[in-house]
């Protein structure tokens, strides 16, 4: 069985590390030019695993772009990962290999399609999340399901501890399946449509924090999007407060809201100046 795997940041490169460490092997790496995407969190290049291994590697502007199809059939290639790549994959491109192409989405799916999963699994109160392995099709998050590996949540949860569990996951998934995928002994589950949600983008702004917030609401938005993430933020007047984290208090705390208040434990002030000033 003929493998190729397709990243270009750390989450991809850990899942490559552990296909060897279990004694697999890559055919074909697939990974961005190097002038591209070089502020890219994560952001990591493939030029000594491939060498190491005397693996071909092949840097590309776009996971569509025709050398990667070309690649694939001369290689012969039967399955392709495509894990950390922000890129979607066209029809072209997932029905080149063999037997299709396999991605990681970081919530149980149906639940959770699209983006920002770790920050809206802790926003949404959830008491559990996960990493589903899938093969992909040409829907956001909508194909059959190879496996899924699943992470408690609990009300201390954040954004820190979730990415690295996410992180883990990957790996662990990796680990357990690779084998019965490369054997072809991986059995696809259909996603139940009925139960299937679809969680939007965020961007920097939505970390901010009004008054008129519960203090769970307030809470749990400071652990959603704290680092990796840009954090949340409060504005008061000139002065906006960065937080990292907080603790909630009902009777007296640094910021007020609907229903008690939060103490400040790890933030910045920064003062912004009117413009023309």
């Amino acid at each position: 069985m003929k493998i190729a795997f397709a990243t270009c940041v750390q989450l991809g490169l850990s899942c490559i590390e552990e296909i060897y460490r279990i004694g697999g092997r890559i055919d074909l790496f697939i990974t961005l030019k190097d002038e591209i995407a070089k502020n890219k969190s994560g952001r990591i290049y493939l030029d000594e695993i491939a060498d190491k291994n005397d693996a071909t590697l092949l840097k590309i502007n776009n996971i569509n772009d025709w050398a990667v199809i070309d690649a694939l059939k001369n290689y012969g290639i039967d399955w392709l990962f495509i894990i950390g790549w922000s890129q979607i994959a066209k029809k072209m491109v997932l029905e080149t290999p063999n037997n299709g192409c396999i991605g990681m989405h970081p919530t149980l799916l149906p639940v959770g399609r699209g983006r920002a999963a770790i920050p809206w699994a802790i926003i949404k109160g959830l008491d559990q999340t996960g990493v589903t392995m899938f093969k992909l099709d040409e829907g956001v998050d909508t194909g059959d399901i190879i496996a899924q590996g699943v992470i408690k949540i609990n009300e201390s949860t954040n954004a820190t501890y979730l990415y690295e569990k996410v992180e883990k996951m990957h790996v662990e998934l990796i680990s357990k399946y690779y084998k019965d995928i490369v054997n072809d002994k991986v059995v696809l589950i259909k996603q139940d449509q009925s139960k299937a949600t679809e969680w939007p983008g965020r961007k920097p702004e939505d970390g901010e924090l009004f008054s008129i917030m519960t203090m769970d609401e307030a809470d749990r938005l400071i652990r959603a999007v704290t680092r990796p993430y840009p954090g949340a933020f409060y504005k008061d007047g000139c002065k906006v407060t960065r937080i990292w984290s907080a603790k909630k208090a009902e009777s007296e705390g640094d910021i007020k809201f609907r229903d008690g208040f939060i103490k400040l434990l790890d933030y910045e002030v920064e003062v912004q100046h009117a413009k023309g000033h």
